[in-house]
């Protein structure tokens, strides 16, 4: 498993892929973060319009996700060819756990709080490697992560350091998606794009509708614009995000996707009129992204 992780971003030819192509997956990444940050901004913009549960926004975004995937292998004539059901599954049921806890964060925190705690995901990804790969045990990496935990504090902070019930739903965002991260190269070793998003939207859609079927309804027009919009974003960023995965590894991306830190940051107040960070809370970010850059330059030199 540690040779597979060191290796995810080779292609299935056995050839590691060019800087063209790194830079291209860089790119494609750093889309997908500002793509995910806007998808929730969608959601609060919505809050002033419409009465629709986190859930709802989760259902659309992966039945949509199926459609568009549907769609895209009627017309490359593709069919889908899954080589590890573990892995899609493992993929499949982590990013829908992330993306419901991440939804639930935007509507009772701030989007900076949300983006944030939601990208503490490199950190658990570090500390999942600590418990679960022995040869990945790295004191500098361990380190680290203490380090970025108080970053998180710092963010959090208006006045006393303290971090109530409804911020849990940020942490748990983080924490899961650290293990769709995991799961998504590890599947992209073996399967092509189609067919990892075909199993992520459409076991995502029938996860999500026997958890919640009471918050799903017929939408108004009104409804629709927003829930469409959202999903949108999401499944456009979903795309890059996987795409992107294929020519870096993973530290690389998750250190790349940590820009969305910054764009939660700095566009908050611009975009859903949210509370600007603190100074303190600029140090937090500041020292998150470190963190994940420390992590990144720790990964390189043991892979």
């Amino acid at each position: 498993m540690t040779r597979t992780i060191a290796k995810s971003n080779v292609q299935g030819n056995g050839h590691s892929p060019s800087k063209a192509a790194q830079l291209f997956g860089c790119l494609f990444i750093f889309c997908a973060a500002a793509l995910f940050y806007f998808s929730t901004a969608v959601i609060r913009w919505a809050n002033q319009h419409v009465d629709l549960l986190p859930a709802f926004y989760v259902f659309v975004r992966f039945l949509t996700g199926f459609v568009v995937v549907n769609i895209v292998l009627l017309v490359k004539r593709q069919s889908i060819n899954a080589k590890n059901l573990k892995l899609l599954a493992g993929r499949a049921i982590a990013n829908t756990v992330a993306v419901y806890c991440f939804y639930m964060a935007v509507s009772k925190i701030t989007l900076a709080e949300a983006n944030i705690l939601n990208m503490t995901y490199p950190v658990f990804g570090a500390v999942f490697s600590w418990i679960f790969i022995k040869a990945q045990r790295d004191t500098w990496m361990s380190i680290g992560a203490i380090i970025a935990f108080i970053g998180i504090y710092l963010i959090l902070a208006r006045g006393p350091l303290s971090i109530t019930m409804i911020h849990l739903w940020g942490l748990a965002s983080g924490i899961s998606a650290a293990w769709a991260i995991i799961f998504l190269n590890l599947s992209r070793r073996y399967h092509d794009t189609q067919t990892v998003l075909f199993y992520l939207f459409g076991l995502g859609t029938i996860f999500t509708y026997a958890a919640f079927p009471s918050a799903i309804f017929w939408p108004s027009p009104t409804q629709a614009y927003y829930l469409f919009l959202c999903s949108g974003l999401s499944i456009v960023g979903q795309y890059c995000i996987t795409f992107g995965h294929r020519y870096v590894s993973t530290v690389e991306g998750v250190t790349i996707s940590s820009s969305r830190i910054l764009i939660a940051a700095v566009l908050g107040p611009f975009v859903v009129g949210d509370p600007a960070l603190t100074l303190r809370g600029w140090i937090g970010a500041a020292i998150i992204m470190g963190v994940n850059i420390l992590l990144a330059v720790r990964k390189a030199k043991t892979a």
